[in-house]
């Protein structure tokens, strides 16, 4: 049986016409080696039955699968580092598919990363999504603008990793769904070459991105404007009354809102902050040159080309933000500004409401209360701030998960002699405030170790070195192991 009997196919984003996207075919790859397969991903969308020749023909060679029409590359146009750029569109990548999740057990609906998507109303069934698979790699397509259409191994190797880190911090993120090596040697300026290819694929909620309603409104199409805000109000925010730009701009604020709170929670910078970067559904995807925070650093940037910093890591509230007021611009087409200046509005408090539950959620606490948990928020910054490199970024949550239960373990651990000082006391006292959220969890045997799962630049090049050198995954796979275990020890 090529899909299991649960898989729903339900190509929504293809009824929207030729307006939105073209129809296009995948490059025909020389080779398609399968390198990785995201079978507990492809379980959510009933794609875990498929051999590994099956697996190739659908996501290396891009047969259909059943009741999909065929692929298509999404238009949309965007600001690229605040310069708006209206030539672009998916250029080496196209939606291959969508269909419904499949239900799973009510397990994940219990998490807090479930909830955190479903904040605003944007699910109409947490476990009924609509799922996309996305590709990157397969090809050229009317956007390409002279490119060669291709993704290189290392940048599918980097975004699995990347992926496999947010979900294991409970941060609403794509799943690197598969890898498939595609035997070309590309040329590129940014690393060693030639170097080896790849086609990937990613299963997201939404791929519609604020740069496909930059699209539309840069041709001055209101109609196309109310069709697409339709659209994604009734499959994304369905608690949004049918019309209500204003009602659907606010779900998308909180929304993106809650995931820029879990980036910075995460120490993650996402290092390409453009408006064809974020979409509707606030869950990030296409990591670039992403980094993790190896220390507390305000303008720690994840790209060699910000040289200005505009995406430096405290800097992703204000990118995200002034990518929202790209989106109410298109909006105003179709609604009034009073309206959507109101929703706009509605970014910072609920950033600081999000920034709070994160880092409580990090340090496995129960709120006691808006002041008590900005308290907390900002002594953990604080003791970050103090010891910088002395108290790397994902340590200190480490060490402290559980709260002032976990005093012993922290202060008897690796870096016990850290966690002293004005700055840590004040910590301290704001930490012991907070009863333990589920403390059974430190039970598991990763708090038993005396490091956590980090992932810093130095690793990902030690991951990709071994695939290079010696075309050895075992060091990589064991990673995305560990992270999958690092998940089910945060249970977030």
């Amino acid at each position: 049986m090529p899909v299991s009997p649960a898989y729903r196919p339900e190509p929504r984003f293809f009824e929207l016409g030729a307006d939105y996207g073209d129809a296009v075919k995948s490059a025909d790859f020389p080779q398609t080696i399968l390198r990785l397969r995201n079978d507990r991903a492809a379980a959510t969308a009933g794609l875990e039955t498929l051999s590994d020749a099956e697996w190739i023909a659908h996501f290396g060679r891009f047969e259909p699968l059943p009741g999909q029409p065929g692929p298509v590359a999404m238009r949309y146009h965007g600001h690229q580092f605040r310069v708006y750029n209206p030539e672009i569109g998916d250029g080496r990548g196209f939606l291959a598919a969508q269909m419904r999740e499949v239900p799973q057990d009510g397990k994940d609906a219990k998490r807090p990363q479930a909830a955190s998507l479903r904040e605003g109303g944007d699910r109409e069934n947490q476990n009924a999504r609509l799922l996309d698979l996305g590709t990157k790699g397969s090809g050229q397509t009317p956007w390409s603008r002279h490119a060669d259409g291709r993704l290189t191994l290392k940048g599918g190797v980097r975004e699995a990793l990347a992926a496999a880190m947010l979900e294991s911090l409970g941060v609403p993120t794509c799943r690197i769904l598969s890898l498939i090596e595609t035997g070309e040697d590309l040329e590129r300026h940014d690393e060693p070459s030639p170097t080896r290819s790849a086609v990937m694929v990613r299963l997201s909620h939404s791929h519609i991105r604020f740069g496909t309603f930059q699209r539309a409104a840069y041709y001055g199409r209101k109609d196309q404007i109310e069709a697409l805000m339709e659209h994604a109000r009734s499959l994304y925010h369905p608690a949004v009354a049918p019309g209500d730009a204003a009602g659907f701009l606010g779900a998308v604020v909180e929304a993106s809102a809650a995931l820029t709170a879990k980036w910075i929670a995460a120490g993650f910078v996402h290092g390409v902050l453009n408006t064809d970067n974020l979409n509707v559904t606030g869950e990030s995807f296409d990591y670039g040159p992403w980094r993790f925070l190896p220390h507390y650093e305000p303008g720690f940037t994840a790209a060699y080309f910000d040289q200005n910093g505009l995406y430096a890591f405290a800097r992703q509230p204000e990118a995200v933000f002034w990518n929202l007021t790209q989106l109410a611009g298109c909006l105003k087409l179709i609604a009034e500004p009073e309206s959507l200046a109101t929703a706009l509005n509605g970014f910072g408090p609920a950033y600081i409401r999000h920034l709070r539950a994160a880092f409580l959620n990090r340090l496995g606490v129960q709120s006691l209360g808006e002041a008590a948990d900005q308290r907390l928020l900002d002594t953990t910054l604080a003791l970050a701030r103090e010891k910088k490199e002395a108290l790397r970024w994902e340590p200190l949550f480490f060490d402290w998960f559980g709260g002032f239960s976990s005093a012993a373990r922290a202060l008897g651990g690796v870096r016990g002699k850290t966690y002293q000082g004005e700055a840590f006391d004040a910590f301290r006292f704001a930490l012991m405030e907070h009863e333990p959220d589920r403390p059974e969890r430190l039970e598991h045997p990763m708090f038993a170790a005396p490091e956590p799962e980090e992932l810093l630049i130095d690793e990902v090049e030690a991951l990709w070195s071994a695939i290079d050198a010696a075309d050895d995954w075992a060091p990589l796979k064991a990673k995305l192991a560990r992270l999958e275990t690092a998940k089910a020890a945060w249970s977030l």
